[in-house]
C-alpha cells in the first residue's frame, strides 16, 4: 500500500523537478504485490510471488516532453536522476501538445470509497491457497478416462499507485484481486485434443466461489469432442458471456483518441450517428462500488462519470485524452474507460439458445483480426451447433467475416448474464445473420 514516506518522497521529487527547471511535473508511483499457486494433475508445478514498487517522473521542460521510470528511492540517487532526465528532456524534439491537464477537469474528492480492496489480503497462508487449487483439481482428477491433463491454479494481487502533480493534483488507488481457475485438456476419437477451462475472480477472498471450477472445465471440454464444420452460409450467432466482450474491444479501440488523432478509426467523425442497433447501449459508469475497474479518476488525474458511450445504437462519445485532445483542437473527454456496461435482457444463455431455429452459439474465439481502418474483420471460432433451440453438435476450424459496424446493427437481444468477475460486463449476445465459412 501507499505509506507517508512514499507521498512524503514523492512530493519531495516534485520539487525536485520544479528546482531544476521543469516548466511542469507528474510524479506517479506504482506498486502491489502478488502471488501464484498452479498444480498440474495435482501436483504443484509452480509458486511464484512478487513485489515491485516503481516511480514514473513525467517531465514538461521548454515545450519538450519526457517520462523516466525508477525503483530508486534514496534522495541523492534520485537527485541526479531529476536533474539527468531533464537534461535529457531538453534534447528531445518540441511537442506542445503535451501538457498537464486544464484543473477544473481534477478529480477533487478526498473521502470516496469505493471498496475495492480486501483487508485481509495479506492474512491468507500459502497452504490455504494451495488446498484450494488442489480442491477444484480434485473435481477433475480421474474423472473422465479421456482426460490427458489438468491443471488448477490460485493467484491474488494487491496493486496500489500514487499520484502528484505541479498543479496541485493528488490522488491515490488500490485494488485486490483474488482468482481461480481450472484447465483441461482431453483426446477426441480423432486424436484432435480439445482443451477448455473455467474460473471466477474476486474483489474480496470471501467472495471467490471455491467450489465446482473444476466440474464446469470439465464439462465445457467434454462437449467439444466430435466437433466439425458445418456447411458455409449465414446463421443466426450466439455469443457466449465469456467470449462476448471480443466483439466489444475493437469499438473501443476505435474510441480512443490516439487512433482518432492517427485517423486510423472506423468511428472517425461518427459520433451522433446511429451506427448500431437499437438494442445496443454501452455505459462507462465508474462509481459503482466493489466493481473491478472502477474508480474516481484516470492516469492524468482527470475525474470519472458516468458516459453514455452508445445509446440505442447512436455514438455518443469517446475516449480522448489531454494529449490527443490538444493535437486535434477539440475538448477532451477521458483518457480510458473504467466498468463498461452493456445493457441487459431478461434470459440467460439457455433462453436465448431456445429462441434460435438454427444457428451457432460461439464459445470461445481462435485468432484473428479486426481492421482498425475499416472494421472489417475475421476470426477462428469454436462453438455448437443450435438446432431447434438445442445444443447438438460441436462446431469448430470454422471462420466468422464481416464489418464491425455492419455486424453490431444486427444485435437483436442481449443475455442476462455478464460476468461479474470483468470491468467489462457484457452479456450473452445474440446476431441476427452472420456470414459462416465452413464446409
Amino acid at each position: 500500500m501507499i505509506s507517508n514516506s512514499d507521498k512524503s518522497i514523492a512530493a519531495w521529487a516534485l520539487e525536485q523537478c520544479k528546482k531544476g527547471g521543469a516548466d511542469a511535473a507528474r510524479i506517479s508511483i506504482y506498486g502491489g504485490t502478488g502471488s501464484s499457486y498452479e498444480l498440474r494433475d495435482l501436483n504443484i508445478d509452480k509458486l511464484q510471488q512478487a513485489s515491485e514498487r516503481s516511480m514514473i517522473i513525467h517531465l514538461f521542460v521548454n515545450g519538450r516532453y519526457g517520462s523516466y521510470s525508477t525503483n530508486r528511492t534514496d534522495k541523492k540517487e534520485l537527485e541526479s536522476f531529476i536533474k539527468n532526465g531533464i537534461q535529457n528532456t531538453r534534447y528531445l524534439a518540441e511537442d506542445p501538445y503535451r501538457t498537464l491537464p486544464d484543473t477544473s477537469r481534477y478529480y477533487k474528492g478526498k473521502d470516496k470509497n469505493l471498496k475495492l480492496c480486501d483487508s485481509g489480503f495479506d492474512r491468507i497462508t500459502p497452504e490455504t491457497k494451495i488446498e484450494l487449487a488442489r480442491a477444484i483439481g480434485e473435481e477433475i482428477h480421474k474423472k473422465d478416462p479421456r482426460i490427458l491433463s489438468h491443471s488448477t491454479a490460485f493467484s491474488d494481487t494487491l496493486e496500489f499507485s500514487y499520484q502528484i502533480d505541479s498543479q496541485g493534483f493528488e490522488g491515490e488507488n488500490a485494488t485486490t484481486q483474488f482468482t481461480l481457475s481450472a484447465s483441461v485438456s482431453i483426446k477426441d476419437d480423432d486424436d484432435s485434443r480439445p482443451e477448455d477451462y473455467w474460473y471466477d475472480a474476486s474483489l474480496y477472498f470471501d467472495s471467490l466461489q471455491k467450489q465446482g471450477i473444476g466440474k464446469k472445465a470439465l464439462e465445457r471440454v467434454t462437449r467439444k469432442t466430435g466437433a466439425k464444420k458445418i456447411p458455409s452460409g449465414k446463421y443466426p450467432m450466439i455469443v457466449d458471456c465469456l467470449s462476448s466482450s471480443r466483439l466489444v474491444s475493437p469499438l473501443i479501440s476505435a474510441l480512443y483518441g490516439s487512433a482518432l488523432q492517427q485517423r486510423n478509426s472506423f468511428l472517425l467523425d461518427k459520433k451522433g450517428e446511429q451506427l448500431f442497433s437499437t438494442n445496443m447501449t454501452l455505459t462507462d459508469n465508474p462509481h459503482c462500488e466493489s466493481t473491478p475497474g472502477a474508480r474516481l479518476f484516470d492516469g492524468e488525474g482527470v475525474a470519472t462519470k458516468k458516459r453514455k458511450i452508445i445509446e440505442n445504437g447512436i455514438l455518443r462519445d469517446y475516449f480522448i485524452d489531454t494529449y490527443n485532445a490538444n493535437k486535434m483542437k477539440i475538448e477532451p473527454t477521458i483518457s480510458s474507460p473504467s466498468t463498461l456496461f452493456l445493457n441487459q435482457g431478461n434470459k440467460d444463455l439457455n433462453g436465448l439458445i431456445k429462441t434460435i431455429s438454427k444457428g451457432v452459439l460461439i464459445t470461445g474465439f481462435n485468432g484473428g483480426n479486426c481492421n482498425s481502418t475499416t472494421g472489417d474483420f475475421s476470426y477462428g471460432i469454436e462453438g455448437f451447433l443450435i438446432e431447434n433451440g438445442i445444443v447438438t453438435q460441436p462446431v469448430s476450424e470454422m471462420n466468422i467475416t464481416g464489418n464491425m459496424i455492419s455486424l453490431w446493427r444486427t444485435l437483436i437481444e442481449t443475455g442476462n448474464d455478464p460476468l461479474i468477475s470483468s470491468s467489462w460486463r457484457i452479456p450473452s449476445l445474440v446476431f441476427e445473420q452472420v456470414d459462416f465459412s465452413g464446409l
